[in-house]
């Protein structure tokens, strides 16, 4: 094997071995195209202010012991607009990639995002049906945040990433 061989075969140290593409040229047609995508990318930054804005409240509750209601009402409404995302993002990846969910692109982060909806789902059934006090069930709802903020960098990093190697790649 010639030196230029062996050293095409072999990666050199610091360097990562090339990722595939986040998506098929036919897939990001259909990314592109997809009102869905559009939907997420309304419901995605909505989801993060409404996170904000009930971290905020709960932390609020916590530290002071006021606005119990605000701050159980807003868990809720996180919730709710996680399932929808939730739903809106398995309806996208079937388009895309014809999937309702586990995509490979996308494989880790709906692997994640299990454990981030059972945490929230804890939450709401821990507050309809009394299981855990107050304080306890604010304290899962941080556990469901802190889940939930993992996740979200997960898809950021995976969507920079996609979107860096677009950029690379010639058209």
């Amino acid at each position: 094997m010639s030196q230029a061989a062996a050293s095409s075969a072999t990666p050199r140290p610091g360097l990562r071995p090339a990722r595939p593409p986040l998506y098929t040229p036919q897939q990001r047609a259909r990314r592109d195209a997809s009102v869905w995508t559009l939907i997420q990318g309304v419901l995605a930054p909505l989801q993060f202010l409404v996170f904000l804005i009930s971290l905020a409240l709960v932390l609020r509750f916590l530290a002071t012991g006021q606005g119990e209601q605000a701050a159980t009402a807003s868990v809720v409404v996180k919730t709710l607009t996680l399932y929808t995302i939730m739903v809106t993002g398995c309806i996208w990846e079937k388009v895309v990639f014809d999937r309702w969910l586990f995509a490979p692109a996308f494989y880790w982060e709906d692997m994640f995002s299990m454990a981030v909806l059972a945490l929230h789902t804890a939450y709401v059934v821990a507050w309809f049906t009394g299981w855990l006090g107050t304080m306890q069930q604010m304290w899962l709802a941080l556990a469901a945040y802190a889940s939930y903020a993992v996740n979200a960098t997960q898809f950021i990093l995976e969507l920079r990433a996609a979107r860096l190697d677009s950029a690379a790649r010639p058209a």
